[in-house]
């Protein structure tokens, strides 16, 4: 219970060092993956449909950084690491997002080519 209770702490205390609320920062973490995957879905249904497929990317791009965005707007002192490991992150992400729905197009036209 000890250790439950000193890693509290010391997320808290980040939260204090940053000039942000950690459980702010984690709701908006956790809250914006149904979202995030809903766009994703909005995406590959508007590409499917042959419809403009840039507001679902920008919508799934939005609840990507969100959190990150909390943390760099209200965030103080946030040192220069922060943001080149948000940098990455958002790289990272755009690839594993660019890739998934990569995939799933070419999923999709392998199906429609069998049924035709």
């Amino acid at each position: 219970m000890e250790i439950f209770e000193n890693a509290y702490a010391w997320f808290m205390s980040l939260g204090e060092e940053y000039g942000v609320n950690p459980i702010i920062f984690g709701v908006i973490y956790i809250g914006a993956i149904p979202f995030f995957t809903l766009s994703i879905a909005w995406l590959v249904r508007n590409y499917r449909k042959g419809i403009s497929i840039v507001m679902p990317v920008l919508s799934a791009s939005f609840f990507f950084i969100s959190a990150y965005l909390y943390l760099m707007i209200a965030g103080e002192n946030v040192p220069w690491w922060i943001y080149a490991v948000v940098f990455a992150m958002l790289v990272y992400g755009a690839w594993s997002t660019y890739k998934k729905v990569k995939v799933q197009i070419k999923e999709d036209v392998e199906l429609d080519n069998g049924k035709i």
